[in-house]
């Protein structure tokens, strides 16, 4: 099997973690500087509203690299089951990797709003052409 279909796969994955290790990197020390309640009967609602946005961004992200990616990675999975892992599929993996890790940098830092959805609707219509052919390799 051709394993080049599988490296964007893995740098999505690993650039997961290195948002979650931005979002704690982040969160930990804002915890402590503003004194926020551990209460384990608060609301996440509750909890989120005691952080300032640009520390939430961070964990949103994380949490939106944990939706729509897993289309991704059964789309992946999918063409390197049935072997294509052609030049044209590697190149859009790779293009969807790299809006993905575009979202995640504009959404932690700045977040502007309009541009986050420019690249998430890009990224999407990427994964959206990917998923089609993965579904012409498979019917």
């Amino acid at each position: 099997m051709q394993t080049h279909l599988l490296a964007p796969m893995i740098t999505l994955v690993l650039w997961t973690f290195v948002m979650w290790a931005w979002l704690y990197a982040t969160r930990i020390p804002a915890i402590r500087r503003l004194h926020v309640a551990l209460d384990a009967d608060q609301s996440k609602e509750a909890f989120n509203a005691q952080l300032p946005p640009h520390v939430r961004w961070k964990a949103d992200n994380y949490n939106h690299l944990l939706e729509q990616p897993v289309l991704f990675y059964a789309v992946v999975l999918a063409l390197c089951f049935v072997g294509h892992w052609g030049d044209v599929n590697v190149i859009l993996a790779w293009l969807y990797v790299a809006l993905r890790i575009v979202h995640s940098i504009v959404q932690a830092t700045v977040n502007v709003i309009m541009l986050r959805f420019a690249v998430f609707m890009i990224a999407s219509v990427v994964l959206l052409i990917l998923a089609i052919r993965a579904a012409l390799a498979i019917y």
